[in-house]
């Protein structure tokens, strides 16, 4: 061994053996056993550390290979399980600081970009040190070397963030894990000073530039999941605690202190001489004001650091009496920002809009901490520091003002917050405020406009509050009446703005509200009205000031009986002012003749927008004061009189213009339809006008006929272009692409207006605009913005889905008409004179399918009666005609098998189409409407199929949803209408036979989903069906012999009347075995409600099914021949098997088979049923995630665990828990499962328990105490612990008597110990044990006769057992704390219904109070008065022993207890 120690060291050590040698030496060494050193650990590592520090200290010459190999040596030897291991066992081993220099020197010159090299084993080797305890101290007892080494890592990881190149893993890693050890170095410092020197001399400039960089990278998908989602975030919040614990200590206050406060510093100075001067903020602003970064990264660098470091410095210096120390920090911050050289003149050029965003941003976040953190006090400002802060920020708001960038939405909330700290200090610029930030701002998008309408609703909020709206107004009446600073100015209020304005409107006093109003009514009459004829710029401040005075007057409060005379007098005098002196004189402009080139002008166009705006205003306004305040007059009153026919039929316009001829009104209205907005406005004073009419006692129809017309026919043309924009819903937002969406909002809101006076023609129209608006949305679903406007898309979604649509019979059916024909518009062009023959007589304009509609409603005329009657008896029965003319068609084409072939790209539409469907209340449709729908529905499924290459998943959810919404017909009350047109037997054979046709292609899908969910709907259809077949109680046995004749025809290829089945479909099979399941289901439940004088016809019924039930069973078997064992069994057997044995226990019971159970036993069936019974519980166990499966085969075993006799061979009751339990404790299985299943489990544990011998008994109780044993709890089996929590739970549902009851009993004290154990399953484990509880209650409850001591011992031990429970409950109240007031509930809940034994009351009452420790006073009060009254006297008088006795006795002890 000496020869081999010696041997290997000296030729470490020799200059003669080559490098490569002796690294394989050394990794011998490293790794045998058979080179026994002294201390050789130590040895290699001295000996690899020697050699890397004598190389970069220049005495030694190595390749760049060697090198490396090196490098990898040493972090082989770090990261070593060896190593590991002998730190363990307490070794030491160590490396020297030397190699702490060298790694921090190999990773500055990483640094410099020409010498970049692979650090990959160096970073790996510091990885290991720092996490190593023992290696890590050449770091932590030298701190200047972890400071350089965060350093070096901090710059390393800039220089990866800086180009957009995905980020990998392990830089970041090791900087995270060298930020932890520096912060816990950092901690220990016992010098504030030399901590604030290391970090602003090597710490501060590169950990900023790389929290700048981790906050703005665009990450990617590319990068690296650990460092994008986690240390990303954990580097940046270590950067943020090192910079608050090394620059802002409370130690260091003073110096802070006296550098921000000159006067102060000046006044200490004549105290006392000054110890030497730290200059903290200098120093750190000269750190910043450097460059360490990359000149166009700088400014942004310093203005997201200069919000972080007032953050830090408020987080630690804050208080009331520094607030001024705390400004003045602000004003030195703010001096590094760019935004501060505006106050002087300086750079007003060289911000891009970027550098502006960056700036106002990081100067939002500093006005954000000053308003959080109340560094400005108005009064001690003013009152103390001569206005030093107010005058900072007056300063501030000038250069905001001055530059302004309505662009950028920090901007706006810069200005918001400086509102938000003292409203004075913008005030002097008002003017300069309301123009630049609101009147002049153009502001379009979303991420400005909000927080712009933010700034201008504090605005509002700020001078409503103070009683100054007037003024505010005031400056905006002066802004709006300057030159435009643009040709098209935005609208002044947003739908927003709008509701903002309603808000302090009604807050404010009314006379306020008239000055405002009166000031911009003045305006306009004295300044604009007569300037604007040939001038843009006062038409725009026309409608600017219309705009404004509309908002005020639409959003203002109502005059009403009690609102005070003056204020009803000015408002009628203002009223009359803006009739006589604005909207009369434009109107009269509007009805001068122009040339046709005039018409288009600009000024023209907003002085009509104006005007009808204005005409809208006034009389919807003066209708509704006239309408709520009896003492107002209207000024409209004065000119009543005098009205020509002509205008009257213009909307209520001709208040403004009596004695106006024909050919003036209609220039005006030419005019008013030329642009969206008088137009708009136009349809709001038809409707208006229309509201008016039928507020009076005889309406005039034609007058209300011709309205609803022109509201239609006033968006008509625009509505065909089908080019529209989003609308916000105010009127100043309506433009030319708006418009549409304004018109059809008002139409659909107002339908129940317009509805009844519009002809069948535009009835159509709107039917039709619904549909194409429904189809266009879905397609820009995908892409549909989350924005709260309105679009046509949504206002038309949002009226088939309400509850209005189908009261609107009519249009309901010209909907449901054009569905119909888009429906057979998807079809292939070929096929138009076949297949799609019926959808296209289903939607035919010649055929009247609104005359059911109609027909009741119309006046008869006694001489003419006869005649219409016989009219509209020919044109109902012209409809049903044709509705039983494609009827016989769908069959026809059904049978020929000439279906029609979809793409799938018109499966698509289909789907979409369908979906609109499922919109509509299907159940709700008139006969007809519902017949037209089934037949379309029916149609689809029988006469149409996918091509080739559709995909069948899209397939079954075509036919799914076509049978769900037959099934919600079949839920309408007019369902039965479809046997107008229809034999029953017909639907049926037309549906299966065309689905078991096309299942052919299913047979490869059968395991998805999809498919389960067709079989459902399938199955649901039939059901209910069926189910009215029975219920009309018409043809109901011969159409149920067609059924049951048509699917005995039927074979499992897929075809109807097939001679053989050799090529077996198994998806057809599934078809055929859920109809048989179906039709024996429903008949047999139809067979035992006949009456008894009918039992001859259910005689012939049950024969009929006999045949049924033979075909069902030969289906089965030739599944589970094609079945393999490996294979799930098919979810739709399940039922089917389950079916048939519930039939045959039936026939035998009546034939009493309980007399000679071999005979039953005998049947052939029995076999199939015994198979059927080990699949299931050789598939339960692993099926916890199929709950259908799950519930299917929970309810067979119900029935065949109800017949001891059928279990095969030496199988019992046991073998049915055992799978049971293995289930429960699967993986799959979670809490929701076992709630989902919890009946059917109990069902069969009832029949289990309630057939099993005693011995069986026996062994379940076992099975179920082992998963309760405490083994289970320390091998953490949580899932058998469940499993047997549950089970317990389960059998204290089921019924026990005799010796199983006493079995259980014996148990129960085993169970309950076991439950002591297993509390962290806090509920489930509550559940059982209240269970228990309530038995012991049961059983321990006094008898008449006393009892023998022998009944009472098994209850007293549980008692005893129960009392203990409580106690342990009790002590791990952390867990049970919540639950206390319940335990408490169920306690008393039952004690009220028994009498107990005294000896078992004495173990109950003990237990309970240790649960009652555990209630705060909330609990005793939620408990007295949510418990019933009778609960609530028993738990009173528990409580009140309670606290005489336990509660007494536990204080006195607590009283001596140490």
């Amino acid at each position: 061994m000496a020869a081999v120690y010696s041997g290997i060291y000296l030729k470490l050590k020799s200059g003669k053996t080559s490098w490569e040698d002796k690294l394989k030496l050394a990794h011998f060494a490293w790794i045998s056993h058979q080179c026994v050193l002294p201390n050789k650990e130590q040895v290699l590592l001295d000996w690899v550390s020697h050699t890397l520090v004598s190389y970069y200290n220049k005495k030694l010459e190595l390749e760049d290979e060697v090198v490396e190999k090196l490098w990898a040596y040493l972090d082989n030897i770090i990261h070593s399980r060896r190593l590991q291991t002998l730190l363990k066992s307490g070794k030491t081993v160590g490396l020297s600081f030397s190699i702490a220099q060298v790694i921090n020197k190999r990773l500055s010159e990483a640094c410099v970009p020409k010498l970049q090299q692979n650090i990959g084993t160096v970073l790996s080797c510091s990885s290991g040190i720092l996490s190593t305890p023992s290696l890590s101290i050449i770091y932590t007892a030298k701190c200047e070397l972890l400071v350089d080494l965060l350093s070096q890592l901090s710059k390393l990881a800039c220089q990866q963030l800086a180009p957009e190149d995905a980020v990998g893993p392990q830089l970041f890693s090791v900087l995270q894990l060298t930020f932890a050890q520096y912060l816990l170095l950092q901690r220990q410092q016992t010098n504030p000073n030399r901590v604030f020197g290391q970090v602003t001399s090597h710490l501060l400039q590169p950990c900023l530039f790389l929290r700048h960089l981790l906050a703005v990278r665009n990450w990617t998908q590319g990068d690296d999941s650990r460092v994008r989602q986690h240390l990303s975030r954990e580097i940046r919040n270590q950067v943020e605690t090192l910079l608050r614990a090394g620059l802002f200590q409370p130690e260091l206050f003073s110096s802070y202190k006296e550098e921000l406060l000159p006067e102060q510093e000046l006044q200490e100075k004549k105290k006392g001489a000054l110890k030497s001067l730290l200059l903290p903020v200098n120093t750190v602003l000269t750190k910043l004001g450097s460059d360490f970064c990359q000149p166009a990264l700088h400014g942004a660098v310093v203005a997201g650091s200069v919000s972080l470091l007032y953050k830090l410095f408020l987080d630690s210096y804050c208080k009331a009496e520094n607030h001024l120390v705390c400004f003045h920090m602000l004003s030195r911050l703010f001096g590094c920002l760019r935004l501060s050289g505006l106050q002087q003149g300086v750079m007003e050029d060289m911000l891009s809009p970027a550098d502006w965003s960056a700036e106002l941003l990081a100067l939002e976040q500093l006005l954000s901490l000053v308003l959080s953190n109340d560094v400005y006090n108005v009064a001690s400002d003013r009152i103390r520091h001569k206005e030093i802060q107010f005058g900072f920020y007056r300063q501030l708001a000038q250069v905001l003002l001055s530059h302004s960038q309505a662009s950028i939405p920090a901007w706006f909330r810069c200005l918001k917050l400086l509102m938000s700290l003292n409203h004075l200090i913008v005030e002097p610029d008002l003017d300069d405020l309301v123009a630049s930030a609101w009147i002049d701002a153009d502001v379009s998008e979303p991420r400005t406009k909000k927080p712009q309408e933010a700034l201008i609703s504090s605005m509002f909020q700020t001078y409503s509050k103070l009683r100054q709206f007037p003024r505010l107004f005031e400056e905006v009446l002066t802004v709006i009446c300057q030159p435009a600073a643009d040709e098209m100015r935005l609208p002044v209020f947003s739908a927003a703005l709008t509701l903002k304005l309603r808000e302090c409107l009604l807050e404010l006093p009314p006379s306020q509200i008239l000055d405002i109003l009166c000031l911009f009514v003045e305006k306009c009459q004295t300044l604009i009205i007569p300037a604007v004829e040939g001038s843009d710029d006062m038409a725009l401040k026309l409608l600017s000031l219309s705009l404004v005075l509309h908002a005020f007057l639409f959003n203002m409060r109502s005059l009403d009986d009690v609102t005070p005379s003056p204020v009803i007098l000015r408002t009628q005098s203002l009223l009359a002012k803006m009739q006589k002196g604005i909207i009369q004189p434009l109107m009269e402009l509007l009805q001068a003749p122009r040339r046709e080139e005039e018409k288009s002008e600009l000024w023209l166009r907003k002085a009509s927008d104006s005007a009808f705006l204005l005409v809208y205003t006034w009389i919807e306004v003066d209708t509704l004061f006239g309408v709520s305040c009896s003492k107002y007059v209207s000024p409209a009153a004065e000119v009543a009189g005098v009205v020509t026919a002509s205008a009257a039929r213009h909307s209520g316009t001709s208040v403004f213009l009596p004695g106006v001829e024909e050919q003036c009104w209609e220039r005006v209205m030419e005019l008013a339809n030329s642009f969206a907005t008088s137009k708009y406005c136009l349809e709001l004073l038809t409707l208006q006008n229309m509201k008016t009419i039928l507020m009076q006692t005889e309406a005039d129809l034609k007058t209300l006929q011709h309205a609803a017309a022109f509201i239609l026919e006033s968006g008509r043309s625009i509505m065909s272009r089908r080019e529209s924009e989003p609308w916000d819903g105010d009127i100043s937002a309506i433009n030319d692409l708006t418009y549409p969406t304004a018109h059809w909002h008002l139409v659909i809101s107002n339908l129940t207006i317009l509805l009844p006076y519009i002809s069948l023609k535009d009835v159509e129209y709107i039917a039709d605009i619904l549909l194409e608006t429904l189809v266009l949305g879905q397609a820009q679903e995908a892409v549909a913005d989350q924005e709260p406007s309105i679009s046509i898309e949504k206002v038309s979604l949002s009226f088939i889905k309400s509850s209005f649509f189908p009261e609107m019979k009519v249009l309901h059916c010209a909907f449901l008409t054009s569905l119909i024909h888009q429906v057979a518009g998807v079809l292939p062009s070929a096929a138009k004179d076949a297949a799609d023959l019926p959808l296209q007589q289903l939607s035919a304009d010649r055929i009247p399918w609104h005359e059911e509609i109609l027909a009741p409603c119309r006046p008869v005329n006694p001489l003419e009666a006869p005649s219409e009657s016989k009219l509209l008896k020919d044109e109902l029965s012209l409809s049903w005609k044709t509705l039983e003319r494609v009827a016989q068609c769908v069959v026809l084409l059904a049978k020929s098998g000439c279906p029609v072939i979809l793409k799938e790209h018109q499966l698509e539409r289909c789907l979409g189409l369908l979906e609109i469907v499922s919109f509509l209340k299907l159940d709700s449709l008139l006969p007809s409407d519902s017949t037209r729908c089934f037949l379309v529905l029916l149609s689809l499924i029988s006469n149409t199929r996918a091509g080739a290459s559709c995909s069948k998943l899209l397939l079954l959810k075509f036919l799914s949803t076509c049978f769900h919404l037959l099934r919600c017909l079949q839920a309408g009350r007019n369902a039965n209408s479809i046997f107008k047109v229809f034999h029953a037997s017909d639907v049926l054979e037309t549906v299966m036979g065309s689905q078991l046709t096309a299942s052919k292609v299913f047979t490869d899908v059968l395991t998805v989903p999809v498919w389960a969910q067709y079989l459902q709907e399938v199955q649901a259809f039939l059901e209910n069906f069926l189910q009215m077949i029975i219920e009309r109680r018409q043809s109901v046995r011969l159409n149920l012999e067609k059924i049951m004749s048509f699917l005995m025809s039927c074979k499992a290829d897929g075809a109807a009347k097939s001679k053989g089945c050799k090529n077996y479909n198994p998806a057809a099979g599934q078809l055929l075995l859920m109809a048989f399941t179906t039709l024996c289901h429903v008949v047999t439940l139809y067979l035992q409600q006949l009456p008894e004088k009918k039992l001859q016809s259910a005689d012939v019924l049950a024969a009929l099914l006999e045949p049924v039930v033979l075909q069902m069973v030969r289906t089965v078997e030739h599944g589970l021949q094609n079945n393999t064992q490996t294979q799930p069994l098919p979810l739709t057997f399940i039922p089917s098997v389950t079916t048939l044995l519930k039939a045959d226990l039936s026939h035998a019971v009546k034939k009493g088979w309980q007399k000679e159970p071999g005979g039953f036993l005998d049947q052939p069936r029995v076999k199939l049923y015994q198979k059927f019974y080990s699949q299931i519980l050789r598939e339960l166990p692993c099926a916890g995630d199929n709950l259908r499966f799950l519930q299917s085969a929970l309810q067979f075993l119900v029935v065949f665990c109800s017949v001891p006799e059928l279990y095969p061979g030496k199988e019992t009751a046991v073998t049915v828990v055992f799978a049971i339990r293995k289930l429960l404790a699967g993986p799959a299985v979670t809490t929701q499962v076992i709630q989902s299943m919890e009946v059917e489990l109990t069902e069969v544990l009832v029949q289990l328990l309630g057939n099993c011998s005693a011995e069986e008994f026996y062994t379940i109780m076992k099975l179920v105490l082992q998963g309760l044993e405490v083994k289970n709890v320390w091998q953490q089996n949580a899932k058998e612990v469940l499993s047997a929590v549950t089970l317990t739970k389960l059998l204290l549902s089921c019924p026990l008597s005799g010796d199983k009851e006493k079995a259980f009993w014996f148990a129960s004290p085993q169970i309950i110990t076991a439950l002591a154990v297993l509390l962290k399953a806090a509920p489930s484990f509550l559940n059982s044990f209240h269970r228990l509880v309530v038995s012991v209650m049961h059983e321990g409850r006094q008898k008449g006769d006393g009892g023998s001591t022998e009944e009472l011992e098994v209850p007293l031990r549980c008692a005893h057992l129960v009392e203990r429970m409580y106690t342990h409950i009790a002590a791990e109240m952390e867990d049970f704390t919540v639950f206390s007031a319940f335990i408490v509930a169920q306690y008393v809940t039952e004690l009220q219904k028994v009498t107990l034994h005294p000896a078992v009351k004495n173990h109950l009452t003990e237990g309970i109070y240790h649960i009652l420790a555990l209630c705060i006073e909330r609990d005793i009060k939620f408990l007295n008065v949510s418990l019933p009254a009778g609960v609530r006297e028993v738990f009173k008088d528990l409580y009140e022993d309670y606290k005489r006795y336990h509660k007494a006795k536990k204080q006195g002890e607590e009283k001596y207890t140490a």
